[in-house]
């Protein structure tokens, strides 16, 4: 009888299997973002008043498309910004001397409004908090809600979403991503092994 093969080759093979699955493929990104979309007009009873806000990088296309999923099914279109919270950041000292700092386009009156920020991932709470800051320069909004597309866990902040793709639990050694084919050339939420340093 031959014996059987060594544990280390299989254990040598189960990280690579291990190391990255999909969570969404881009079909099922996109009936996300449709889900997401109607549950926003449905937390705003409507879309009287609604402006939507991404933040950079991810959430801005990711909100651009919840604003066409809505103009499809409303027959309206909702008012989009887009907000860079680099320098809102209270990690800014550990970014470097010269931040890139992208575009930041809030393009109505926010007064009185019902906000939603759009991201792609919740994670420390952090970013979403300098966002908040940053919203707060541009008018005081009758409501800010946050819809984000996975919320990973890991809360810093006493913050939670109002809207939510999907809820994984990613472990200490892991890291989630949300590509946008504006930007990474396809759709899909990929879960990963962090890269070492």
């Amino acid at each position: 009888m031959a014996p059987p093969p060594p544990p280390s080759s299989s254990a040598s093979s189960s990280p690579s299997r291990a190391a990255a699955s999909t969570v969404f493929d881009a079909r099922a990104l996109a009936r996300t973002l449709r889900r997401i979309a109607y549950e926003i007009v449905e937390l705003n009873e409507g879309t009287d008043g609604l402006v939507i806000v991404g933040i950079q990088r991810r959430g801005v296309q990711l909100a651009a498309r919840i604003v066409s999923l809505i103009a499809e099914r409303e027959r309206v279109t909702v008012p989009q910004g887009a907000l860079d919270i680099t320098l809102y950041r209270d990690d800014l000292q550990t970014v470097g001397p010269r931040p890139v700092v992208g575009p930041t386009s809030i393009p109505v009156d926010i007064d009185g409004q019902h906000v939603v920020i759009v991201d792609d991932v919740l994670y420390t709470g952090r970013t979403v908090r300098a966002a908040l800051d940053e919203l707060a320069d541009f008018g005081r909004p009758r409501r800010i809600a946050l819809a984000v597309v996975i919320d990973r866990g890991g809360r810093e902040l006493p913050i939670a979403p109002d809207v939510v793709g999907k809820k994984i639990d990613v472990g200490a050694g892991q890291r989630v991503d949300v590509l946008v084919e504006e930007l990474d050339g396809k759709d899909a939420v990929i879960l990963s092994a962090k890269e070492s340093a």
